[in-house]
């Protein structure tokens, strides 16, 4: 039994690294399902308070990066403030829209949108768009990190 709930929890955690890529499987749910399922179904004594709360700590950070990222971005790159928003919102859309490639095509145009609305040149605005697409992949990139850190840590956790 130990076996197949090791299984699951490999399982699970490594869904939550598709889910960067197929963002319908939302990573941080499929990551803590597996920590749930270790500690509720194969040893409740070896994760300490500290321990979930580092886990929460990570997972805010995980559930901000795309945002702040996409921000940080679009902004670095000449956007304006409602083109940040609209990296954002398009951000949250664009999960919805053309699965996976609506989170990397729909904050571009709309950010190139609204910029293009502003009055902005075309220089200015595709510079916007593409700093949304560079907030995207660095948004990205920390997520990686930060998932392969929570499970490290996890197995840290189960080794001292």
């Amino acid at each position: 039994m130990d076996t197949l709930l090791w299984i699951i929890v490999i399982i699970l955690f490594s869904l939550s690294f598709i889910g960067l890529i197929i963002p319908i499987i939302p990573s941080a749910i499929a990551l803590w399902l597996g920590l749930i399922v270790y500690h509720f179904f194969i040893n409740q004594t070896e994760l300490t308070f500290t321990f979930w709360l580092i886990m929460i700590v990570l997972t805010a950070i995980l559930i901000v990066s795309d945002f702040m990222a996409n921000r940080f971005f679009v902004n670095k790159f000449g956007g304006s403030k409602k083109g940040e928003y609209a990296a954002m919102i398009g951000l949250i859309f664009g999960v919805f829209i053309w699965p996976p490639f609506g989170i990397i095509l729909v904050p571009f145009l709309a950010v190139l949108i609204v910029e293009l609305s502003q009055a902005r040149t075309s220089k200015e605005a595709i510079n916007s768009a593409v700093g949304s697409l560079i907030g995207f992949l660095s948004g990205m990139a920390i997520k990686v990190i930060v998932q392969l850190l929570m499970i490290f840590i996890f197995i840290f956790y189960l080794i001292f």
